[in-house]
């Protein structure tokens, strides 16, 4: 495998995902060195693998192995793809332009499964990766599309109906009572650590009240919410008297 992802985000006119492989080589689904399991890479972000089957010597015999062309594409600039895909067990995970998730088989190209969280609404808007969990047979695919994040099974595409309800969240609660929002996003994957979901959020400007920066960890097999940190601390908080009673 090469050394960095081989795409880490598409302009509009590329509605396309392509995979490259050294002639006559094949991906082994087996091979656990294949897998990219975290966003970019590591927690650090660092998009850097150690791996080097594909090199500086041999990277102009790369060939064209397959093409998988997404169908949800709309003029205009909500209409990219922006992820960094991820791959576990021979499964290649990503994200059209339509915020529908994708499951891939690395080796062939072909679809396995998908999961619109918008059937028959054609939505779309940015979106910068998927988070996975796993522990045991019980395998997850985390995603945040509109106001929602969504607990996916890895497997068949189905939503994990114990997590949150019926499978997803609402982000726009449990804010602590920050604004009334009619918008919330993570467009980020966030990230695990141990049985939690770690998030932040999307927070534009107007013309809705600004939502709140807050950071949230969720219970990853229940969605329930266990922490919630203020990035603009509350009366009693540390450091509450650095900022205006309007701020």
């Amino acid at each position: 495998m090469i050394n960095r992802p081989l795409f880490s985000s598409f302009s509009p006119f590329f509605a396309a995902f392509i995979f490259c492989l050294l002639k006559g080589s094949l991906l082994g689904a087996s091979d656990t060195h294949t897998d990219w399991k975290i966003y970019n890479g590591d927690y650090g972000g660092t998009k850097y693998s150690a791996l080097d089957q594909i090199n500086r010597s041999n990277v102009g015999e790369l060939e064209l192995v397959w093409r998988y062309r997404v169908d949800d594409m709309k003029p205009g600039r909500r209409s990219t793809i922006q992820m960094n895909p991820i791959m576990i067990d021979g499964v290649l995970f990503t994200v059209s332009p339509g915020l529908k998730v994708i499951a891939l088989d690395a080796q062939t190209g072909g679809e396995l499964w998908r999961f619109d969280p918008f059937p028959g609404e054609g939505a779309g808007g940015d979106n910068r990766g998927l988070l996975y969990w796993e522990s045991g047979d019980d395998k997850r695919i985390f995603h945040g599309a509109g106001n929602h994040y969504y607990a996916i099974n890895a497997k068949n595409g189905e939503l994990v109906s114990s997590f949150g309800i019926e499978g997803r969240i609402d982000l726009r609660e449990q804010l602590d009572g920050d604004g009334i929002l009619r918008r919330y996003s993570a467009r980020a994957p966030g990230v695990v650590y141990r049985d939690l979901v770690i998030l932040g959020g999307s927070v534009g400007e107007g013309p809705d009240p600004g939502a709140p920066g807050h950071i949230r960890a969720f219970d990853v097999r229940t969605g329930e919410r266990k922490w919630i940190f203020h990035t603009i601390p509350k009366p009693g908080q540390y450091g509450y008297e650095t900022w205006s009673p309007d701020s």
